[in-house]
């Protein structure tokens, strides 16, 4: 092969691989096999809670993550913090507030690829009625069929008003929850 040609073969092997790429579409959240989970610091112990009850949309296409869009809301009363005294304090207007905000929510506005199955999902987060740009880390895993979005973040509690007055601050409990979630969806 001489010097002339070798860049028109190499730009063939590029354009060949990446041709050949398929696209994956995912399409909504299988419920059931989904979770959202989190950590706090409380008194310098690490706390451990979930919530169970949320519903889930999503469109995310591998070969157009800039075109994906996931919603996601959470019945903020269904938190279990690991004590009926803890989920009960929760609920209320200083924590909480879930009688005037039941909800939580993320919207995304886009995904951006970085490589090896890792996206940056970027979006807005509200709760209380505060509404926050969060990017989220997430990780796809592909299991026959079906699209395992393993994602984490960082939720600055004093950010929404969650445990005001009082509880602000990190005396007591810590201001950064690590939100870790795992969305399941076939693909379509």
């Amino acid at each position: 092969m001489n010097c002339r040609t070798f860049p028109l073969v190499l730009l063939a092997l590029v354009l060949g691989f990446t041709s050949g790429a398929r696209a994956v579409e995912y399409k909504d959240v299988n419920r059931a096999a989904s979770q959202i989970s989190f950590t706090f610091q409380q008194f310098g112990q690490r706390v451990y809670g979930t919530f169970s009850d949320f519903e889930g949309t999503l469109s995310f296409d591998t070969q157009r993550p800039e075109a994906a869009h996931a919603l996601l809301k959470i019945q903020l009363a269904s938190i279990d913090a690991g004590s009926e005294d803890a989920n009960t304090q929760l609920q209320l207007p200083a924590w909480f507030d879930t009688q005037a905000y039941p909800v939580g929510m993320y919207e995304s506005s886009g995904a951006t690829a970085l490589g090896g199955n890792r996206y940056k999902i970027t979006g807005n987060l509200t709760i209380k009625g505060i509404t926050r740009p969060v990017d989220i880390d997430v990780l796809l895993k592909e299991q026959g069929g079906i699209g395992v979005f393993d994602g984490e973040f960082v939720l600055k509690r004093g950010d929404f008003k969650i445990g005001d007055g009082e509880w602000a601050g990190n005396s007591v409990v810590s201001d950064d929850i690590h939100i870790k979630f795992k969305m399941v969806a076939p693909q379509r």
